[in-house]
Order: structure tokens, then C-alpha cells, then sequence
């Protein structure tokens, strides 16, 4: 069954390294640390008892790095009756044992061995059904669908107490299990596509074997399949997945169809009529016309990535500065998506660690729209493709030259490509954080670099925007190749600001090493900047004070002016 990511919740710094162990296992998932005692987790925690509850009320798998003993007692005022529950398991901090706690119909037990394996360890799998019989009947393998789980937990109680089992058509994966067959058992499990009422004594279980071709021409695709399987006389849980001409790639509407009815979406070249469409996606399987659409039945559940190809996908992504807390979780689910990661070779090792069916395509960082164009022909070509970026992707990233490159493309394989811009933490805003508030108001953004922009440009655009007293964020401040234009820059300011201004430079943040510092406009001068500071000025209100542990507090008031009373 497909799996949710799981949350790794660790209570000390001992268990961050097998945690990231795990991490290797599941890319997308997040490590949550107990704040005080664990640093460099993904996510910051408060409470242990209340954290662990939240994330089982949202159905999100757990892996608890601590002692079984606690993860119980925190979830059993919740475990009031057993039905559908989220995978729960407990990992010794060394990593030496995995133990699954609960959601044994949550896949449990399959995690628990890919945790172990990863860990190099045997998990402890408990579950009386799946250790007697070699299998859990209650959560078949990737391909197959329990028909009714209330029924099968009836039907695996009676096997476990003693009653015998003749299987009806082809599982072979229950040929591996330690099942009491007899041929004449008055208890069976069938396996079979047909649309079947179950008895008392039966357990169905539904091969992932079909296959329905369909056009975007069709009104309400979704509950059209529903009437064809219906006609046909097919389960619908055995439906593993819709096929569609590739003309018709970016149909939102066969889109919908496929989300709607929890299946991929594959397409294939254009056939003349939609049963020629059904054969060439699934060659050699027995099709059926049915109120309009073609039905591929075949014996065995379909290898689904085998079937044409699916809609090519790119996704421009922000990393954020470079701390794991501070990348967005939309951008670390689309990390573990991807088959494709492109982009300059730091920021492409920053997103790691990758699988080993990941491929990186790492480039020169001043090579963006060659790196544009190849992440859309492999896209185009069916593959999930990201492109890296710090900081946000549109802030002087890549989100604009992807965004060119199609423009200027006349390919239509291209623009059927579904393109998604993902949203990062910028290093502005990463700075300001943590010096408090400074572009708490209007503020401007700028890059100092005249590579893709005239100086005379940089010039006016900073006259304007220090006259109209904004605070203002400087993006490639100075580099060895433009020594005097940061102090070009601060001279042009200093025409509108008075020298107590205040001034955040930051450097590196949200990297190791990274350093903050707080001076005046006219205390800064160019040595104390570098290519990976950012630099922040502050408009004519920005005040600073005196923080707690000796630093300073800078900020920006809302108000302009007077201050408002009240």
C-alpha cells in the first residue's frame, strides 16, 4: 500500500546520527528534535507526549528513536479501539533494534524491514498472522487491493484458529506463505479482477490488472470509467491506472479523472479508435469496449511504469539558505519525487542525500539556460525533473530562465510539460530573521552584479529606491571581479541616509560557519563584505536595541511617521 512520509522524532543529540540513517530510507522525511537538546533536526519541537499525539491524529507514520515504553504511553489515551492507524515504530538510538508498535494494516511491518535493512539489523515483527503464515493477508503487496478489511480481520482470526484455506486464482505471492492449504477447505481467497459479491467464508483480494483507455473528449471522465468497469463487469479495485493518447499530455481534465480515481495516468502515441489505444498500451491482455472507452484485463497486475509514459514533470525549487529546517516541506516531498536533479553542483549536494536511481546533472553555475533547456527535454521525455536553486528560485534564481528558455521554445513537448515554481526561504529574509525584523516595511531587493544588467542601471535603480527611503537588501554585494562597486554603492545611499543607519550583514546564513554582525552606513566599508554576504539597510525608522544575550535587536516599525496610538 502506498505509504504517507513519515515523521522521525528524536528526544537527544545521541540518536541524530541513525536518525539521518533513516532519513536515507525515506528522503522526504523529516527528523523532529526536542528543542534544547537536539541541534541540526529539520523541524524544532517543544513537547515530546504532544508532538507524538499530533502526528498520530494526522495519520502521519512515526518513527520514534527512544524506548517502545515511552511511544506507548504517550499514544494509549488515544488506542481507545483498534481500526485503521498509522504506522508507529521504535528505533534504539544506536540503531541496533527496530520495533514496530503499530499499523499493522498501515504497512508496519514492511517498514520496519526497510528500516532494519537500512540500519543492517533484523526488525522484530510481531504480528501474530503474518508471523504464523510468512504474510500479512489484511495488507497485500504493491499491485494487489484487500477487498473488505473488516471481513478479512474475520477471515485471518479464523485461519489463526485453525480453519483451513484453498486459494482461487493467481497470487503468487501467496505460493511463498505458510498458509493450511486443503483443496477442499470450505474457506477461500480469491484473487480475481470480476466484480464479485464475497461471502462469509471468502476473502477477495483484487490484482491491480487493468487498464482503461480514455479520451479527454469524454464528459466526466472519471465517473465514465466507473460505468464501463460496471458494464464490463470489473472490479473497480483492480483498476491500476488510465491511458490516454500522448496528444492529449496536458489534458487537465484526464488529470482530475486520474487524482480522482487514485490511479497514475499513462499516455501512448495516437491510435485511430480508443480499443487500438488499449492494445498498444497493453499488448497481448484481452480488451472489452464498454460505454465508450476500451478495458486492457490482463492475468497478472500490470507494471504500471512499463505502460507508455507519464506526463513529464519540472519543478523549480528553493532550497532556502542552506539550513534543512528552513527548506519548505513541498520542496523536500518534490526531492524524493524526482528522478532528475539538476543544477550548480553546490547547490545540488545541498539537496542531497539522493537515491542511488536519482540521477544529478551538475552544471557550471553560470551555465542557467543550458541547464533550463536540458531540464525540459528530459522532462519532455517523461521524467520527474527538479532544478536547483538557494535561497527562493524566482529571487534571482532559476525560476526566470526556465521560464525564458520555454518562452522562446516553439516545441509543443515542451510547453505539455507540467511546470511547477516551489518556493524558498530567500537569504534576505533568512538574514532578517535573524537580526529580528529590519525589512519589517516597504523594502527593496537588488543585485549588485552587472553581469546581466548595466551599472548605470544599478546606479539609478539605488538612487530611487534610497531617496524613497526604503530599507534595501544587497544580492552579490562584491566579488573579486567588481572590488569597487559595493563602495560606489554605499556612497550613493549615503546621499539620502544619515551614518547611524542601521546595517545587518550576514554571512553565510543558515550554513556552518555562518556569521551576523551589526554596524552603521557609516561604519561599513567594502573589507567587511564579501560574495556571500547579504547586506541589509535600513530605512530612516529602523531602530536597533540591546538584546538579552549582548547582540542587537534590529527592526523596522509597521507605522511611518507618527507612531500610532493604540
Amino acid at each position: 500500500m502506498t505509504q504517507s512520509t513519515p515523521a522521525i522524532v528524536i528526544l537527544g543529540q545521541a540518536s541524530l546520527a541513525t536518525a539521518r540513517r533513516i532519513q536515507q530510507v525515506y528522503p522526504a522525511a523529516q527528523i523532529h528534535g526536542l528543542a534544547g537538546r537536539v541541534e541540526g533536526a529539520d523541524l524544532v519541537y517543544q513537547a515530546f507526549g504532544e508532538t507524538l499525539r499530533e502526528l498520530y491524529q494526522q495519520d502521519t507514520p512515526i518513527i520514534a528513536l527512544c524506548a517502545a515504553g515511552i511511544v506507548i504511553r504517550t499514544l494509549a489515551p488515544l488506542l481507545l479501539e483498534k481500526g485503521a492507524e498509522p504506522a508507529v515504530l521504535a528505533v534504539a538510538e544506536d540503531g541496533s533494534a527496530v520495533v514496530p508498535l503499530l499499523g499493522g494494516l498501515g504497512g508496519v511491518n514492511v517498514m520496519a524491514r526497510d528500516i532494519a535493512a537500512g540500519l543492517q539489523v533484523t526488525a522484530a515483527i510481531t504480528t501474530s498472522g503474518e508471523l504464523r503464515f510468512g504474510t500479512c493477508l489484511l495488507n497485500p503487496p504493491s499491485g494487489y487491493a484487500l477487498a473488505d478489511l473488516e471481513a478479512g480481520k474475520r477471515f485471518v482470526s479464523d485461519l489463526l484458529a485453525g480453519h483451513s484455506v484453498r486459494i482461487e486464482g493467481a497470487a503468487p505471492w501467496l505460493d511463498q506463505a505458510q498458509l493450511p492449504q486443503d483443496p477442499q477447505a470450505q474457506r477461500a481467497i480469491h484473487v480475481g479482477s470480476g466484480v464479485r459479491v464475497a461471502r462469509a467464508d471468502e476473502l477477495l483480494i483484487y490484482p491491480r490488472s487493468v487498464a482503461v483507455a480514455v479520451s479527454a473528449a469524454v464528459d466526466d471522465v472519471a465517473n465514465a470509467v466507473r460505468a464501463s468497469l460496471q458494464q464490463a463487469k470489473v472490479a473497480l479495485q483492480s483498476l491500476a491506472c488510465l491511458v490516454a493518447a500522448d496528444s492529449e499530455i496536458a489534458s487537465a481534465n484526464l488529470r482530475e479523472a486520474a487524482l480522482e480515481l487514485g490511479v497514475p495516468l499513462r499516455f501512448v502515441a495516437a491510435q485511430p479508435d480508443i480499443e487500438a489505444l488499449a492494445r498498444a498500451a497493453v499488448p497481448g491482455t484481452a480488451v472489452v469496449t464498454a460505454n465508450g472507452l476500451a478495458i486492457a484485463v490482463a492475468e497478472q497486475p500490470l507494471q504500471v511504469s512499463s505502460i507508455g509514459r507519464p506526463r513529464g514533470r519540472l519543478a523549480v525549487i528553493g532550497l532556502g539558505p542552506g539550513a534543512a529546517e528552513l527548506m519548505v516541506p513541498a520542496v523536500k516531498a518534490e526531492l524524493a519525487r524526482a528522478t532528475d536533479v539538476l543544477g550548480y553542483e553546490t547547490y545540488v549536494r545541498m539537496a542531497g542525500p539522493f537515491r542511488d536511481d536519482q540521477v544529478q546533472h551538475c552544471t557550471d553555475n553560470r551555465e542557467e539556460m543550458q541547464r533550463a533547456r536540458h531540464a525540459f527535454r528530459l522532462a519532455a521525455a517523461g521524467r520527474s525533473v527538479i532544478v536547483v536553486s538557494s535561497g527562493d528560485p524566482g529571487v534571482f534564481a532559476m525560476a526566470a530562465a526556465v521560464l525564458e528558455a520555454l518562452h522562446e521554445s516553439n516545441d509543443p513537448a515542451w510547453h505539455s510539460v507540467d511546470l511547477e515554481i516551489l518556493p524558498g526561504v530567500s537569504a534576505s529574509l533568512a538574514t532578517a530573521a535573524q537580526a529580528g525584523a529590519p525589512l519589517g516595511h516597504d523594502f527593496c531587493v537588488m543585485s549588485l552584479s552587472d553581469n546581466l544588467k548595466p551599472w548605470s542601471i544599478i546606479e539609478k535603480r539605488l538612487d530611487l529606491a534610497a531617496e524613497a527611503d526604503l530599507a534595501l537588501a544587497f544580492y552579490n554585494p562584491i566579488s573579486r571581479a567588481r572590488p569597487w562597486q559595493l563602495g560606489r554603492a554605499l556612497e550613493i545611499v549615503a546621499r539620502h541616509r544619515v551614518p547611524q543607519t542601521p546595517v545587518v550583514l550576514g554571512r553565510d546564513i543558515g550554513r556552518p560557519g555562518q556569521t551576523l554582525r551589526t554596524t552603521t552606513l557609516g561604519e561599513l566599508t567594502p573589507d567587511q563584505v564579501d560574495m556571500r554576504t547579504m547586506v541589509l539597510i535600513g530605512s530612516s525608522t529602523t531602530c536597533t536595541f540591546a538584546r538579552a544575550d549582548g547582540k542587537t535587536w534590529v527592526y523596522t516599525p509597521r507605522w511611518y511617521g507618527e507612531k500610532p496610538v493604540g
